[in-house]
């Protein structure tokens, strides 16, 4: 295969931009927007720091502080609090993929699993790279009007490398029919 039919084939499978979803990404990754953003619709991930620190249509890393609003008696970061960054780290690329698409899709979690490692003990970033496997979901949903899901992996790693959980969401979309 060519260079100019790897370009080529690489821009037809890349996933589609929208206005609406690069205004998402300049939402999500804008401290200040995603904060008032919580603060009304997800008041429990403001006040416990909950941030998305890098989202592009391949990968997010989503972050939550050690401290005294996520801690648990055994001091390290609740596994609910990890939990948390987990999904955000996830849903944020499902948001995109859905925001991409043509057609109106739902989106919804139907599966989660969850392991835990070393404890968290400062602040634990949660990267999911399986963008493509959910904007892939979507674009099934959307060609055949049929539920499609997608199970992506998060992995929490704290800043110096240690990882502390791995989390598998299972997301479901659905084309909105339209009325």
């Amino acid at each position: 295969m060519t260079t100019t039919a790897t370009a080529t084939q690489s821009a037809e499978t890349a996933p589609r931009r929208t206005d609406q979803a690069n205004k998402l990404t300049r939402q999500m990754t804008n401290r200040w927007l995603m904060r008032s953003y919580m603060l009304s619709k997800l008041p429990l991930g403001f006040f416990a720091g909950l941030r998305v620190d890098e989202l592009d249509a391949a990968r997010c890393t989503a972050s939550v502080p050690y401290g005294w609003m996520t801690t648990n008696p055994f001091r390290s970061t609740y596994f609910a609090a990890q939990a948390m960054a987990a999904e955000m780290s996830t849903g944020a690329l499902a948001m995109l993929a859905v925001r991409s698409a043509p057609a109106s899709v739902a989106m919804l979690i139907t599966g989660l699993e969850a392991e835990f490692g070393k404890k968290a003990t400062d602040r634990a970033f949660f990267t999911c790279t399986g963008g493509d496997e959910l904007f892939a979901a979507v674009a099934r949903t959307v060609e055949t009007g049929e539920a499609a899901t997608a199970t992506v992996t998060t992995i929490g790693k704290m800043a110096d490398g240690t990882e502390v959980a791995r989390f598998s969401f299972t997301w479901s979309f659905k084309r909105r029919s339209r009325s």
